[in-house]
């Protein structure tokens, strides 16, 4: 008896909807896209109106021959790829790969992997809807005209294997433009002045100077500090205004791809693929102790921060029964989309309130329940109550002669907790801040003055969680690109992350410099961001997605064809080392593998010579005299640290080594942990909290 096929994606999603819809249906994934522009050529007809030319994707044969044969011998074929651009676009292609029969294929796509969302959409097939294949196909091509007409000028020009982007160039921009604005960012003095008080009846409280207040004394440098104090030292403190009020802070909108990506980024230190790869498997359905293979999370790649009404139902029901009625809303919770967004799917949620992270713990990885754990709260704590603070406001007069100067302090106590109940360890900290009893007109007395030096920052290298938001705010590509984005450019070499943050290499520096002279368009934000305006309007249906490419390609061949002509060669050299090659006594260069740098001899071919290299983790050998703490990896690719003179110092530590001792023991201490730094012993108990860092 011949049975309903339906193909997805991929095969850990097809286990989930095989457990769903049972031995009626035949399920099997086609392992993401079967057919694409060939790799070999442009694969786009400028002469017969920019169509494309598709081919099956090598090694995808098989897979398609298969499915050929399961189609032919199906009652129907149900096309259950991704709800999105890309999942549409794969569909079609699928129907064209497998000459599937129209009247017997449908199209179906559910938000979420649960039995209801899934019996839902086979009620709701549908046709394909070529207006997303289009909006896809218009971004493919687009993109392949720039990598495929600019890249073979770069690797003439530049090295080989260099390549551009369209959406990659402009993130590459954001990130040389930031490198160049903290070089040369000139540093500012300025003084801040607090002062310890005390009231009649010894109540303490602390009062902040504010120059916005006091247009005579605009504190710059310590001279002015000095000259405000004695002025204070003159004065008589009183009271001249006590305001008293409440706060409500809003609960944050649950997450959309990039929000989520910012906050994992935030809190766990993941990279933004990370966080997409781990989302990815509690999408697709994780194995949970007494349930079998269950879908946790709806569909993750989404702009939108609307949420069904059953989905809405069940958080309601939810704090209900866990918190009490007084921890919902009046309203209903609505959140607005700042700018352009699809809103085509939901955001990303629980696929039900009731399963608790802590009570599926055991069924999932850490990795898992972690983000599992931050989607579920993030959530839940969004349909629930403001949280609501007591607040007062106190403005002091310090009366000088003729003149006032004013001074300010705050405080706030969190009166009713509302959605931190849930959601209290994932937002920045707000302590209580209590001010004793006072009443206007109160004089008061100074305790001490605390002034102190600053000086200006320049603005913060962009983390992968602050990038993604920028591109968000942008309008640069799409929820599902930002990741993608940020690991292309990493694995091209034209960008590096230490310590967390984005560092442009030399060659990044060099590929953005061309591609800011001669392709103003390309690296231009407002450009790129108009451009994913146009895909929005031919997935709506409003513009036709040639039109995109009749406007674009023109202007780039003329830019290309006077690159050609105006760029002259450029040549990317080699870091040269002190270190001395044993073959051949030549200084050792550093070079870019798959793996990262490594130490070459600039003889190659004919010295072939080339070692790791290690990185000095600025600390000295605590086993040695004159050995230098190195970065080294495991062959499981675990980072520890080492002594550059191994094999004659055999010292290893999965810590980085502070260079201090111990002083209860004696031996060597080290710094651990991540969010929270502490430094230890490596040997006894000992350990402080480490000093603080600046924040990225």
């Amino acid at each position: 008896m011949s049975k309903n096929l339906v193909i997805l994606e991929s095969p850990s999603k097809a286990k989930t909807i095989r457990k769903i819809l049972g031995n009626a249906y035949k399920i099997e994934a086609c392992v993401g896209h079967v057919r694409d522009l060939p790799k070999s050529q442009f694969g786009v007809d400028v002469e017969n109106d920019y169509e494309p030319k598709y081919i099956t994707i090598r090694g995808k044969g098989d897979i398609l021959a298969a499915l050929r044969k399961q189609a032919k011998a199906a009652k129907k074929v149900y096309l259950a790829t991704d709800p999105d651009r890309e999942g549409e676009a794969i569909s079609w292609h699928l129907m064209h790969a497998l000459k599937l029969d129209e009247k017997n294929t449908e199209r179906i796509t559910f938000n979420e992997i649960t039995k209801t969302a899934v019996k839902k959409a086979l009620k709701e097939a549908r046709s394909i809807d070529m207006d997303l294949v289009d909006a896809q196909q218009a971004r493919r091509i687009l993109d392949r005209m720039v990598g495929y007409r600019i890249s073979p000028l770069l690797w003439k020009k530049v090295k080989k294997g260099t390549s551009a982007g369209r959406v990659q160039s402009v993130v590459l921009k954001l990130v040389c433009d930031r490198e160049e604005e903290i070089e040369q960012f000139i540093p500012e003095e300025y003084w801040t002045l607090e002062l310890n008080l005390m009231t009649a009846k010894n109540g303490k409280l602390t009062a902040r100077y504010n120059a916005g207040d006091n247009d005579k004394h605009e504190l710059k440098t310590e001279a002015d500090v000095n000259a405000l104090v004695a002025k204070l030292k003159k004065s008589d403190f009183t009271i001249s205004e006590i305001k008293q009020g409440t706060r409500r802070k809003k609960p944050p909108a649950p997450f959309t791809t990039s929000t989520l990506q910012q906050e994992a980024s935030k809190l766990f230190g993941y990279a933004t693929s990370k966080t997409m790869r781990v989302a990815q498997q509690l999408y697709e359905g994780v194995d949970i102790a007494g349930e079998g293979t269950v879908g946790l999370v709806s569909y993750i790649r989404t702009d939108s921060m609307r949420i069904s009404d059953e989905a809405y139902d069940d958080a309601v029901s939810h704090v209900k029964e866990n918190y009490g009625e007084n921890y919902l809303p009046e309203e209903r919770p609505q959140y607005k989309t700042k700018g352009r967004t699809q809103d085509a799917h939901e955001a990303i949620r629980p696929t039900s309130a009731a399963r608790k992270p802590d009570e599926i713990k055991k069924s999932l990885s850490g990795e898992q329940y972690k983000l599992y754990k931050l989607i579920w709260e993030r959530f839940v704590g969004s349909q629930m109550s403001a949280a609501v603070y007591d607040t007062l406001a106190v403005k002091i007069s310090a009366a000088h002669k003729k003149e006032e100067i004013i001074l300010r302090t705050s405080g706030s106590v969190l009166k009713f907790d509302g959605y931190l109940a849930v959601y209290s360890k994932n937002e920045d900290a707000e302590k209580d801040v209590s001010i004793p009893p006072l009443y206007e007109k109160e004089k008061l007395t100074v305790k001490e003055y605390v002034p102190a030096q600053h000086f200006t920052q320049p603005p913060p290298r962009f983390s992968e969680g602050t990038m993604v938001r920028t591109m968000e705010e942008l309008g640069i590509g799409r929820p599902g690109t930002f990741a993608q984005t940020i690991t292309t450019l990493m694995n091209r070499g034209y960008i590096t992350k230490e310590s967390r943050v984005l560092y442009p290499t030399e060659l990044g520096d060099i590929i953005n410099e061309i591609m800011n002279e001669h392709f103003t368009d390309i690296v231009c934000a407002d450009f790129t961001a108009r451009m994913e305006g146009d895909l929005d309007r031919v997935e709506l249906g409003e513009m036709e997605w040639k039109h995109i490419v009749r406007d674009f390609y023109p202007p780039l061949a003329e830019k290309i064809a006077e690159a050609e002509e105006k760029i002259g060669d450029i040549e990317v050299k080699d870091e040269v080392t002190d270190i001395i090659c044993e073959h051949c006594e030549r200084n050792m260069v550093i070079k870019f593998g798959r793996f990262g740098k490594f130490l070459a001899c600039p003889g190659f071919p004919e010295c072939r010579n080339a070692k790791p290299l290690f990185e000095e983790a600025g600390a000295d050998c605590p086993n040695c005299d004159g050995g230098k703490v190195v970065i080294k990896k495991s062959k499981k690719g675990r980072k520890y640290f080492g002594c550059d003179k191994y094999p004659d110092c055999d010292f290893i530590s999965w810590n980085l080594p502070t260079g201090e001792k111990c002083p209860e023991c004696k031996e060597y201490l080290v710094e651990k942990g991540r969010k929270k730094r502490v430094i230890a012993c490596s040997s006894c108990a000992y350990a402080i909290e480490a000093p603080e860092i600046e924040s990225e």
